[in-house]
């Protein structure tokens, strides 16, 4: 299949209608100057054979084709190719009997694109299966080589040569289709999976669950058929029974008629009898009311001992508010004395801690004042010896005046020390003279003081003891206090938990013990009382009462047992649903459902139970009551969860709407228990708070108790430490008041009057020594000063300045010192204050206790009077209530004799009515019956035809070999288990099961033809890998060849060759060995690049002759070559493909000079243009005729070639 003719119109560069004729069958060359659009003219050709890589005709969409991208009025690109079909072997599969083929491809604006095949539009994928068929996929072109294929072949690797190899031998399709194949493997795995999946997971579970319902149904069969039977037998035994009930006969009727007869006689006479009785009980009545009326004597004497007993209460409460005043007034005096004994000791303190403090004032004060005169002194010496002046008027200058005033001290220190001396020596004679009289006053003295040290001893020990006890007046105050205001808020929660409970009465559970030593704690209570709904729950209550319903009120015991005493021998006041927690069907709903609800409304969904609070041994009545229901905040969230799929649970609402999943909606009002839980709660917390508080009274009460008994032993500690400090004192008063003691006390104070004393001769010796030392330091100074008068100014200087530092922090201490004696004096000022106040407030209390005490004497003779009175009106009174219980006793006769007729009168008329109903029985029994038979003979037709077998032996109907109770029960148990079946059966079961089979069959045979395709291919793929090599082996060996002939004709005398690298196989990759001179060379990067040009064309080549295309393609493959060598190329394509047709686009004339014909492109006026020049003898597909030239000739005409203008022709 050669190319005849081209015609290009709006492609690229070629906008007007360019018709390009006289193809050469052999050798086509194009040339023209760059830009001309010579490589449109390959584009177009590839364009027609369907390139779909638009990078390789240098465009990047379909609308780049299109004359100026369309902007100049052109609005398609057409292409049509004329091809010679005439070799009827090399023509495409399908299109032998056509001599011409035509194919046009044309693109549109848009990108739209058409394919034309001989005037008839075609598929895209039918134009590329016709170019395919001969060798010509434009998309995997060997025939086609493009600028830059030379450079590429030149970097390829061993692997991408191997790959070309391949190509040429036809194996990259099969590695295509191979990875098709493993690919279409892959999906048969993934089927194989998919369909395995299938029987594992879904058809066998579903057949598994089929034959279970298979069984099930055939169960239900048999169900069906057993309670027939026993339908008929139990139908059978009624309408016996029935028609005997109907036939029996009237017997004892008459004489219950006799009897109902005398009853209501009875009963008459018994009203009578009443009657009487009720007017003497009025009688009795009438007469016991006078005596109580107020005009009554028993009235009068009540009254009086009322009287006399609020006399007696009265005077009671003053007469103990007197004691307690008194004891309060004591326990006053006590605390007072208490804090006198402690303001006087602390006064005592205080005025030992202030002379101690004004004794240190005094001395600092001293050193202070001591210098402050230093450092004036000092200055003044400073000043004269400086100025040469004396610093005051009347005074001797500078060390003079100090060095006398030092030896004045000296002098007089020693004048006070003897003067001291002599006054010790007069107090020692004193002293020495007393000594008989003192000897002799402690000896008379020595009892008295013995038992005053006794005594001060027991007052200490007292006073350790009173310290000891843990009593405290506050305490028991604050405890007293704390202990009324408890009583106070205990009266006040009993009377609001008494009005809660009668509230609630109707929640009481009251019972008789059903058996002696009966354990209540078996009996946990009403549900209402066992749960508990915390603060943040409260919101909804509402839904929680309704979400209970009645079961609110059912009671919860620990076993059926304890049920079944309470309801027979529990003496229940109502009817009352018992829950034994060992018995219940408890059910709490799955956590995946209520996660999947909570999902559906998030915060706005929980379980019932979630939301209570309750105790664990009543988990299973709990999860009975409020296991299966849902709590929602609003109608939304409670519609949402309800009727959604995976849920399906009743949901209450907050305000009280009930949802069903059943379609069922309830609300619109309150529920009638009227908030009932939140009731409960509050009477909860009010007995937990009345209980808090009962346990708190207890505690106080303790302590007060402990208190007391620690009080009685303070105020015994108290009165004994008082009466010892009253003995210590007149020991004291006698003791100071005797002679004896003056004697004592004048020589004890003379022996402290000679201790001072000599402390004071200490003082003026130590005084002499400092000023005799202080003379030595002047002299010495003195002598300094007049040899160095200047640097002893200086150091003077520094020392007073040191000295007036430590005057000022003295001063300072001293300022603080004499703040705090005066603090000191202040705080004993105002201890003396409330020491005073304190004597004038025990003073009063003594006035207080004596008034108050005469008082309660007063009023304890007046309430011995009072007692006495009541005592007599109280005799009084019990005697006449004496005869008021005559009365009371013959009264009670008479309503004993009352109701016992009364009982025998209801007794009668229990059993006239008996009577009576049991004739309305007979009746309706007779009527009932009759309907019965009526019922039973229309509902079952099978009566008529079989009742004269009921009853019979050996018949279906035999009473007596069948237990029809058994036989009833078993009806009823077997109907029960026919609805729970009928609910659960498949009745189409027999048929889905057929067709489950028979796609589980179909799927096992698909798995098996699926695992024998893979077999097969894997079986096919393994006999292509041989085949493969073996045409890989054989490719190579012929490429080879030619590849090293070719070479060796573009460079006389030199080889190639293609081998694979060391050490590797053929199937790893190829690689080229160049010899030349003589030399195989290591690598072609020793060759220059014309020699690798050469090799990679000679390449090319020898794999284009492996296996021939009708047509070659060739753009300027000569680039990198010089004249000699492009004509050589020139000639190899006349020698070696003599069978091919070549269009080659080149710049060289030693190139297209070897070309048959040569089509020069020209650009003019923005438009490419084509002339054609025949330069050697052209055979064109169907003629070698030349044609005449149109258009001007070549500039440049080649020699010993005639050169003739191809018809170009231009319809623009």
């Amino acid at each position: 299949m050669r190319i005849e003719e081209l015609i290009i119109e709006g492609f690229k560069s070629y906008a007007a209608r360019t018709h390009i004729t006289g193809w050469d069958f052999e050798f086509n060359a194009i040339t023209g100057l760059n830009g001309s659009g010579k490589s449109n003219i390959l584009d177009a050709i590839c364009f027609v054979l369907g390139i779909t890589n638009l990078t390789h005709v240098r465009a990047s969409n379909l609308q780049d084709l299109i004359y100026k991208r369309g902007q100049a009025g052109i609005t398609k690109a057409s292409v049509t190719i004329v091809f010679n079909n005439e070799d009827r072997e090399g023509s495409p599969i399908g299109y032998e009997q056509y001599k011409q083929i035509t194919v046009t491809r044309q693109v549109l604006i848009g990108g739209k694109t058409k394919y034309i095949v001989n005037g008839h539009t075609a598929q895209q994928q039918v134009v590329a299966n016709l170019f395919q068929s001969v060798q010509l996929n434009v998309n995997n072109p060997h025939f086609l080589i493009m600028q830059g294929k030379i450079t590429k072949v030149l970097n390829m690797k061993p692997p991408e040569i191997l790959a070309m190899i391949e190509e040429a031998a036809g194996t990259r399709m099969f590695e295509e289709r191979k990875d098709k194949a493993f690919k279409t493997m892959a999906k048969k795995e993934t089927k194989v999976v998919e369909i395995t999946s299938i029987l594992n997971e879904e058809i066998g579970p579903k057949l598994q669950r089929l034959r279970e319902e298979k069984r099930a149904f055939l169960e239900f069969q048999k169900v069906e058929i057993e309670i027939d039977r026993l339908r008929r037998l139990v139908v059978a035994y009624d309408y016996m029974k029935n028609e005997e009930q109907v036939n029996r006969n009237a017997q004892g009727l008459d004489s219950k008629q006799e009897r109902l007869e005398d009853l209501e006689k009875s009963i008459s006479q018994l009203k009578r009898e009443i009657k009487n009785i009720d007017v003497d009980l009025q009688r009795h009545s009438k007469k016991k009311q006078r005596e109580m009326s107020n005009g009554g004597k028993f009235q009068e004497l009540e009254e009086a001992v009322k009287e006399y007993s609020k006399q007696l209460v009265k005077t009671k409460t003053v007469s103990d508010l007197k004691a307690k005043s008194v004891a309060e007034e004591t326990k006053k005096k006590d605390e007072l004395l208490k804090n006198l004994a402690e303001l006087e000791q602390s006064l005592k303190e205080k005025q030992e801690e202030h002379e101690k403090k004004y004794t240190e004032f005094e001395e600092v004060k001293n050193q202070n004042d001591r210098k402050t005169n230093e450092v004036k002194k000092s200055e003044e010496l400073i000043q004269t010896l400086s100025t040469g002046v004396a610093a005051q008027e009347g005074h001797e200058n500078g060390y003079m005046e100090q060095l006398q005033e030092a030896k004045n001290i000296a002098s007089q220190s020693s004048t006070e020390e003897e003067q001291t001396k002599l006054r010790i020596s007069h107090m020692k004679k004193e002293l020495k003279e007393l000594q008989p009289k003192t000897a002799k006053a402690k000896k008379e003295n020595s009892t008295a003081i013995k038992e005053l040290e006794a005594a001060q001893q027991q007052i200490k020990k007292l006073e350790s003891q009173i310290q000891k006890l843990n009593w405290d007046p506050d305490t028991q105050a604050k405890l007293l206090k704390e202990k009324s205001e408890l009583k106070s808020k205990i009266d006040s929660l009993e009377d609001e938990v008494e009005t809660m409970s009668s509230k609630l009465s109707g929640l009481e559970f009251q019972y008789a013990d059903p058996t002696p030593n009966f354990d209540r704690s078996q009996v946990k209570g009403l549900v209402a009382e066992l749960i508990n709904v915390e603060d943040e729950q409260k919101i909804a209550s509402t839904a929680l009462e309704i979400c209970a319903g009645g079961r609110l009120y059912n009671v919860v015991v620990d076993t059926e047992v304890v049920g079944k005493q309470l309801l027979q021998k529990g003496k229940l006041r109502r009817r009352v649903t018992i829950i034994p927690l060992n018995k219940i069907a408890a059910f709490k709903a799955s956590a995946e459902k209520i996660a999947t609800a909570q999902k559906l409304a998030p915060g706005k969904v929980d379980l019932a139970l979630n939301l209570i609070g309750y105790d664990d041994e009543v988990t299973a009545a709990m999860q009975f009551v409020f296991g299966n229901t849902l709590i929602c905040r609003d109608a939304k969230s409670a519609e949402k969860v309800t009727f959604d799929k995976n849920v399906r649970m009743k949901s209450v609402t907050y305000d009280g709407d009930v949802y069903d999943p059943s379609g069922t909606l309830q609300g619109g009002s309150k529920p009638s228990s009227g908030g009932i839980l939140m009731k409960m709660n509050a009477l909860k917390e009010a007995k937990m708070e009345l209980a808090s508080l009962h346990a708190k009274l207890d505690s106080v009460n303790k302590k007060l108790q402990a208190l007391q008994q620690e009080g009685a032993k303070y105020k015994e500690a108290k009165q004994q430490l008082d009466l010892k400090i009253h003995a210590a004192t007149l020991l004291e008063e006698q003791l100071s008041k005797s002679s004896h003691a003056q004697v004592l006390k004048r020589a004890q104070d003379l022996e402290n009057e000679v201790q001072d004393l000599e402390k004071a001769i200490t003082q003026c010796r130590e005084k002499r020594s400092d000023a005799l030392k202080r003379v030595k330091e002047l002299e010495v100074e003195m002598e300094e000063f007049k040899e160095n008068k200047d640097s002893k100014l200086e150091d003077m200087r520094k020392k007073l300045s040191n000295a007036k530092k430590t005057l000022s922090k003295s001063t300072q201490v001293v300022k603080n010192m004499q703040r705090e004696v005066q603090t000191m004096q202040l705080e004993i000022e105002q201890t003396e204050a409330e020491i005073s106040s304190c004597r004038q407030q025990i003073s009063d209390a003594d006035q207080s206790i004596e008034e108050y005490s005469e008082q309660e004497k007063t009023l304890k003779e007046e309430l011995i009077d009072i007692k006495n009175a009541l005592d007599n009106a109280q005799d009084k009174l019990d005697r006449e209530m004496e005869t008021m219980k005559n009365y009371d006793s013959e009264i009670r006769e008479l309503e004993a004799l009352s109701k016992s007729k009364a009982a025998e009168m209801a007794d009668s008329q229990l059993e006239l009515q008996k009577l009576s109903h049991e004739l309305e029985r007979y009746d309706k029994e007779r009527e009932t019956a009759a309907r019965v038979i009526a019922e039973l003979e229309k509902a079952h037709e099978w009566i008529v035809d079989q009742k004269q077998f009921f009853g019979k032996e050996n018949t279906p109907y035999d009473f007596e070999q069948h237990d029809v109770k058994d036989a009833q029960k078993k009806l009823k148990k077997l109907e029960l288990e026919h609805d729970k079946l009928r609910k659960k059966i498949n009745m189409k079961v027999m048929n889905t099961m057929d067709s489950v089979e028979k796609k589980e069959a179909a799927l096992k045979h698909m798995l098996h033809t699926v695992r024998k395709d893979k077999r097969k291919i894997e079986e096919t793929i393994k006999e292509l890998d041989n085949y493969k090599k073996e045409a890989l082996e054989r490719t190579w060996k012929k490429v080879n060849v030619d590849f090293g002939a070719i070479f060796g004709e573009l460079l006389q005398g030199n080889s190639a060759k293609l081998e694979p690298p060391e050490n590797q196989t053929l199937m790893e990759g190829l690689e080229v060995k160049v010899c030349l001179g003589g030399v195989w060379k290591q690598s072609l990067t020793e060759l220059s690049g014309g020699q690798r040009s050469l090799i990679a064309l000679s390449l090319i080549l020898a794999l284009l002759q492996f296996k021939p295309a009708p047509m070659y393609i060739l753009d300027e493959i000569d680039a990198a070559l010089d004249l000699s060598h492009t004509q050589n190329i020139g000639q190899l394509f006349r020698s070696r493909f003599k069978g091919s047709q070549f269009i080659v686009v080149s710049l060289k004339e030693g190139m297209f000079n070897n070309a048959n014909v040569l089509f020069r492109a020209r650009f003019r006026d923005g438009i490419s243009m084509v002339e054609r020049h025949a330069q050697k003898q052209s055979r064109t597909p169907g003629r070698t005729s030349q044609r005449p030239s149109m258009g001007t000739p070549v500039s440049k005409p080649v020699p010993r070639k005639v050169t003739k203008r191809a018809r170009v022709a231009s319809d623009s």
